[in-house]
């Protein structure tokens, strides 16, 4: 029927089981390493209780009222608008010449 020499020499058996060997083999690996992967993210978000406590306390602690109080006490009103340097210019140069200006103007 078949022998072990007619097998070596068919191409398919040769070339074609060992490719489809390392397809499904490298699925499999491929699946085993990204769950290692995954389970280590979470591990890395669990926290611990106590911190968890002290980071939740943090973001309860910033109220709306608060950070609009802070708003309403900066001159918002008195600023004034200066240009940057463009990118063909040279920047020290240019913060030398909005200095002098800003110098002439006080």
């Amino acid at each position: 029927m078949f022998n072990l020499r007619t097998l070596q020499k068919n191409k398919t058996v040769k070339y074609g089981v060992p490719m489809l060997l390392l397809i499904v083999g490298g699925s499999f690996g491929l699946r085993e390493f990204t769950q290692i992967r995954y389970d280590a993210q979470k591990l890395k978000r669990k926290m611990d209780p106590a911190l968890e406590a002290k980071v939740n306390m943090q973001r309860q602690s910033v109220i709306l009222e608060e950070e609009y109080e802070k708003l309403k006490e900066l001159k918002l009103d008195e600023w004034k608008n200066i240009r940057g340097p463009r990118p063909w210019e040279d920047s020290k140069e240019y913060q030398e010449q909005q200095r002098s200006n800003l110098s002439k103007n006080n």
